[in-house]
């Protein structure tokens, strides 16, 4: 807390002494010099305080309807303080201060509109208040109570020209405020592209849209309003305070955010939890609000929303005006995104395109001339002819089947992952690698075969190859599937700060078994709204293979523990 110094001539001052003018003009120029607004509230106060000889000095900051949403006080200690908790209303005599010029009272507890003190609070007599008025309008008041003597002429004068020099100050604080404000917004629009760009997923990219703009609004509670089945509207990410009750929740057809979506405006809402058009009740714990737009092409693709609980300060017009430019930038990003995705789309429907002619030219060729040469052996068995000297073209017939079978599974293998073709233990490093971007640190890997780590002294030889050879092409795509969605919910719902990965084969099949386990320490399963698309996924992976899969607390009492497990598949020739 910035302190401001209390000269011989403050003290001479409490006596009744007069106030030097080179007093004032460092206490006006100290509050000019300052660019944040809680500081030079609390050098303001503390100046009029101790120029005036006040024991208490307080500037009370209200909203439209008069209740007090920032209060910065001295005199009173910090302990007492929290005690007494928020700042009065503009109520009784406080109610009664003007606009224009001071009020003076020689003992506030003898005006008519006296409502008295809470509990707790200390005496309080002799009383000065004045309106702080920027651009005018009536920004805030201050109180200064407890003068020996009470109040003078002079001290009416003192307060006006400190208030006018606040004035200019919280007007220059708040234009650097939102001059910062607007660089936050923009860098966060920066990160947006960046990450859609460098090939994000769009969930991962929304989530960071919710979490940025909440964080840059200085909100409690973000929320995005996205297209959900049919023509409802969902909301889809949110971030912050009571996230829990608000995410899944369908949006009213004649609502706020379907109105902003209809109108392509953005709107402020200053107190919702009393709005009686409020039908949804996880939203009457929240008091200002903000809705801005996702607009790409003139197109609403979602809404924004930004929310404070009760008692904050109220969105300001500056406040709509960046993020509904900041929705906008998401929303082209998104767009670009989209175009970018139909791009890749197009690219791959030309790759099989010409995969399936390279099928036709290769591979249905081959089985024509292996159909061929089995006519031969039907044309030439119908004659009498030795069987021995079919032996030969028969021989050939099934080495071209099994190199044409072989030639289409390397083919459709291939499209199905590209990655397909290497060892599952590398494909399983390079899944806990890419994890470290969503989840913010490296999660640990354990991969055993018989109970022997892979890759430790105790590994033999053969390990690697054997885990291969044992769960094969096609489980080794679940395991790989698996571990994916695993990392990817802890690194979206956990908030972890440790997740650990273990898969673990033993024994051979019939009789042998693949296990993967997936464990984090972070907030426990998500709630039962969220959407369940990815678990439901891998209960049916397991389902395939004749498995089990179970997604449940962690034993070690915090966390969550995902387990999957299947049996070995009985390969054809083994």
């Amino acid at each position: 807390m910035t302190r401001y110094p209390v000269t011989t001539q403050h003290v001479a001052r409490q006596q009744g002494g007069p106030i030097p003018a080179s007093d004032l003009l460092q206490a006006a120029l100290s509050l000019a010099s300052d660019l944040d607004l809680p500081s030079v509230l609390q050098r303001f106060v503390i100046a009029s305080a101790a120029l005036t000889g006040a024991r208490y000095g307080a500037i009370n900051v209200l909203d439209s309807r008069r209740e007090s949403t920032t209060f910065v006080q001295s005199g009173v200690d910090e302990r007492l303080a929290k005690l007494l908790g928020r700042g009065p209303h503009a109520v009784g005599v406080l109610s009664a201060i003007p606009t224009e010029g001071t009020m003076r009272l020689d003992d506030l507890t003898k005006h008519p509109a006296f409502l008295g003190f809470p509990a707790g609070h200390p005496p309080m007599g002799s009383f000065l208040g004045a309106a702080v008025k920027v651009r005018d309008t009536v920004y805030g008041y201050l109180y200064l109570c407890e003068k020996k003597g009470g109040f003078t002429d002079e001290d009416d004068r003192t307060v006006q020209t400190l208030a006018a020099a606040v004035a200019l100050a919280i007007q220059n604080a708040q234009l650097y405020a939102a001059t910062e404000r607007r660089e936050q917004w923009v860098r966060a629009g920066q990160e947006i592209t960046t990450m859609l760009l460098s090939g994000a997923e769009e969930e991962e990219v929304l989530t960071h849209v919710a979490v940025s703009s909440r964080e840059v609004a200085a909100a409690d509670t973000a929320a995005l309003v996205l297209p959900g089945v049919g023509d409802d509207w969902v909301m889809e990410i949110v971030d912050g305070v009571g996230a829990e009750q608000l995410l899944g929740t369908v949006m009213p057809a004649d609502g706020r955010a379907r109105s902003t979506l209809a109108s392509g405006w953005g709107l402020l809402v200053e107190h919702l939890a009393e709005a009686r058009a409020v039908r949804i009740p996880a939203l009457r714990q929240f008091g200002p609000a903000l809705y801005a737009p996702l607009l790409a092409d003139g197109r609403g693709v979602g809404v924004l929303m930004l929310l404070r609980r009760i008692g904050s300060t109220p969105f300001s017009e500056t406040d709509l005006a960046t993020a509904q430019t900041f929705a906008a930038q998401a929303a082209l990003a998104l767009e670009l995104a989209e175009a970018r995705h139909a791009h890749d789309v197009a690219a791959l429907l030309d790759e099989r395109e010409r995969i399936a002619r390279d099928l036709h030219d290769l591979a249905i060729q081959q089985l024509f001339a292996t159909g061929m040469q089995l006519e031969t052996v039907r044309r030439r068995a119908a004659r009498g002819v030795d069987p021995s000297e079919l032996t030969g073209i028969v021989e050939d017939a099934l080495d071209n089947v099994d190199s044409t079978v072989k030639q289409i599974r390397s083919i459709v293998h291939a499209l199905r992952d590209p990655d397909a073709a290497a060892p599952l233990a590398e494909r399983l490093r390079r899944e806990a690698s890419l994890a470290r971007t969503g989840l913010g640190f490296a999660p640990s890997l354990l991969v055993t075969v018989d109970g022997r780590i892979l890759d430790s002294e105790e590994s033999l030889d053969g390990d690697a190859g054997a885990l291969d050879d044992r769960v094969g092409d096609d489980m080794a795509d679940d395991v790989v599937a698996v571990v994916r969605e695993g990392l990817a919910n802890a690194a979206r719902h956990a908030r972890a700060t440790a997740v650990a990965v273990t898969v673990a084969m033993t024994g051979r099949a019939p009789d042998g078994t693949v296990t993967v386990m997936v464990e984090d320490d972070g907030a426990g399963l998500p709630p039962a709204r969220d959407r369940r698309s990815g678990t439901e996924n891998l209960a049916a992976r397991s389902r395939r293979h004749g498995g089990t899969f179970m997604l449940a607390p962690s034993p070690q009492g915090r966390g969550t523990r995902l387990e999957w497990c299947a049996p070995l598949p009985v390969r054809p020739g083994r």
